[in-house]
């Protein structure tokens, strides 16, 4: 999300308080390998998730987000074919939404792929008033037990318009702070992942400390340097996203 804002912002100085708080889906989709894949579909419409490099960002035709990934999928010509690049749950949803086939990427946010449908079930037994709500990113049979799937921020306006007073939540459990803030009359589960582990916390999002960021502010680095030509390429596919999105 940096490399965004600097691909938005190029004049601007853009400072990450941790310099290797990445993202495991970008990291699952080298810009050479994909270079490769993309190569051997030519004629492919090359559509890819935000979390990805600006490499990858650079070699794609569009951007989408979570959140308007089927929108502007349903606006391309029903003829024309489509590689979706990098998470491959977020591109079966897509294609289950939109009804359109999909050549995809063989990636995957390793956050979301922790999650355990057993205890999803155990937890559904313990609250059967609850509401599943998740993330797309979640594999397709955690999404089968969903209520509600959608974006972190279509997540969160869900919890505050919906009657229900529990919800079992399927995304990174950082989000439920924000959910509980909002809504501190109603109750928010955290799904274990695969035998109870802790592990759906995202490692990377928990390198940005306080203490980073005092650093970060107060000597004004790491700074994310990017080159002219990479901006160049990578800002061309977010500016037809936002076009296709007004």
């Amino acid at each position: 999300m940096a490399e965004t804002a600097k691909i938005l912002c190029p004049e601007k100085i853009v400072l990450l308080p941790d310099i290797e708080a990445g993202c495991t889906l970008a990291d699952d989709c080298p810009a050479e390998e994909f270079r490769i894949f993309r190569e051997s579909h030519p004629d492919h419409f090359v559509v890819s998730y935000i979390n990805c490099t600006a490499d990858v960002k650079a070699q794609s035709d569009l951007i989408c987000t979570s959140s308007n990934a089927v929108d502007l999928i349903n606006q391309l010509p029903k003829d024309l074919p489509i590689l979706f690049a990098p998470d491959q749950n977020l591109g079966k949803w897509v294609q289950r939404q939109s009804k359109r086939k999909l050549t995809l990427w063989p990636g995957r946010c390793i956050v979301h792929e922790t999650f355990s449908e057993e205890e999803v079930l155990a937890l559904k037994l313990k609250y059967p008033r609850a509401e599943v709500i998740a993330h797309p990113e979640c594999m397709e049979n955690l999404l089968d037990l969903a209520h509600y799937i959608g974006s972190t921020s279509k997540l969160l306006k869900y919890t505050s318009s919906s009657t229900s007073n529990q919800f079992i939540v399927i995304t990174e459990p950082g989000i439920l702070y924000q959910m509980r803030l909002n809504n501190p009359k109603k109750e928010f589960i955290e799904v274990p992942g695969i035998d109870g582990c802790s592990c759906n916390a995202c490692p990377y999002m928990r390198l940005n400390t306080l203490e980073k960021l005092f650093e970060c502010m107060k000597f004004m680095k790491p700074e994310l340097v990017m080159s002219k030509s990479i901006i160049e390429k990578a800002l061309i596919p977010i500016e037809k996203m936002l076009k296709m999105s007004n």
